[in-house]
């Protein structure tokens, strides 16, 4: 049996999990004066921060906040109140004050102007150092010693315990493992008979049985579509893929499309190819003459059409019909059957997590006191286009307020 050793860091407060959570929560109680360690259990920290900024670090959203609450669903009530506490307003002020200028693109989704997050995370790591915050890298979390002490094992396998005064906990969900955020921490809080609502995947793709041409079509976009499911309609981009569809238009319906599955094995939906145009402009628009073109080369010229459009129009009506107002009307409503989820390791969120009612208003385990929860560890979802990032700060706010007046209390 190893034994655990008690690493001596003067820390007034322990955040495990250097990810956008655990870095705002370190921030906010550092610049109250507190020592703060930050442990990870990975080589560097932020690494699925820096992952999500590759294609454009999507900060936040410039809707308004009743609308933007909204996105949350089911969670609005609990998050919605956080997000207002700490608005896309405020962190884009905090980004300011890293000296990332950030700007409004023309969908209403906030960026920093250098569009990645490499240049953030290097400017955050900076300012944290010089507040005093100490890191400790390849730090696996192990759960908390009889005493209350953070356990840990480190990379040569010994074991070592940190005592602090306060702990919160930013260990994110289980998409992407090998960026950091596995899931372990589950079974070691539900341990301690802390709620915990299984993750699973969200923001991700879906199988559908497809056709060996639309497996050949695997990285096409359908672009300008509105993806349907029952009453909720979603504009987008959608992706093909080998194995399914993925995408802005998809991941926006992955909690009511994934509970679908889970129902009846699988979920209908219907994609609109065209939402730009009634099924009346369509079809005046297909009964033009048509010559010698082929159908595909008619759909590319009259309706706008581009070949994966067309592809996933012919899987979805078979046979095509040709005849002017049923093809608009086709068009307007090609079926897709989804027969499952992607993996919860390939999603870009996750679902799931620490229950609500495990914890105070401030965040706090109430099966232990001086415990607090940040990020995605909370049961709480949201689509893509800032939301996500907008809500993980915004819950390391609340916990690190919490954990001011937690300590201030005890002394």
């Amino acid at each position: 049996m190893t034994e655990t050793t008690l690493e001596i860091i003067p820390a007034d407060i322990v955040i495990v999990g250097a990810g956008p959570a655990g870095l705002m929560a370190a921030d906010h109680l550092a610049t109250l004066g507190h020592r703060v360690a930050l442990y990870d259990r990975m080589p560097s920290p932020g690494r699925k921060f820096l992952m999500a900024g590759r294609g454009g670090l999507n900060l936040t959203h410039s809707e308004p906040l009743a609308t933007f609450v909204g996105r949350y669903g089911p969670a609005r009530e609990w998050i919605g109140p956080m997000v207002e506490s700490f608005p896309p307003e405020a962190l884009r002020d905090f980004a300011k004050g890293l000296g990332q200028i950030t700007f409004i693109g023309s969908s209403g989704r906030v960026f920093p102007r250098a569009m990645k997050a490499s240049p953030w995370l290097r400017a955050w790591l900076t300012r944290l150092g010089d507040l005093g915050v100490t890191l400790h890298t390849r730090h696996t979390f192990l759960g908390f010693d009889d005493a209350g002490a953070v356990r840990f094992s480190t990379a040569d396998g010994a074991e070592v315990a940190a005592r602090a005064d306060a702990v919160v906990l930013a260990l994110g969900g289980a998409s992407w493992p090998r960026l950091g955020a596995d899931g372990g921490w589950v079974e070691i809080i539900e341990r301690d008979g802390v709620p915990v609502t299984p993750l699973e995947p969200s923001n991700c793709g879906f199988d559908v049985a497809w056709s060996e041409h639309m497996r050949r079509l695997a990285g096409e976009p359908v672009k300008r579509a509105a993806v349907v499911f029952g009453t909720e309609r979603v504009r987008g981009e959608i992706m093909i893929t080998g194995y399914g569809l993925e995408g802005g238009g998809i991941y926006a319906l992955s909690r009511p499309l994934r509970q679908a599955i889970r129902a009846n094995g699988h979920a209908d939906i219907t994609v609109d190819l065209r939402p730009d145009f009634s099924e009346a402009q369509l079809a005046a628009k297909l009964a033009e003459p048509r010559g010698k073109r082929s159908l595909s080369t008619h759909l590319a010229k009259a309706a706008g059409l581009a070949p994966a459009s067309v592809a996933l129009l012919r899987e979805g009506h078979r046979p095509l019909p040709t005849e002017p107002e049923a093809l608009a009307r086709a068009i307007k409503s090609v079926p897709v059957r989804l027969v499952a989820t992607r993996p919860i390791d390939r999603a870009i969120s996750t679902a799931g997590g620490v229950a609500r009612e495990a914890v105070d208003f401030h965040l706090m385990l109430r099966k232990r006191p001086g415990v607090f929860v940040a990020g995605e560890m909370l049961d709480w979802e949201a689509p893509t286009g800032g939301y996500l990032l907008q809500a993980t700060f915004a819950s390391a706010v609340r916990a690190a307020t919490g954990v001011g007046k937690y300590l201030a209390r005890r002394k």
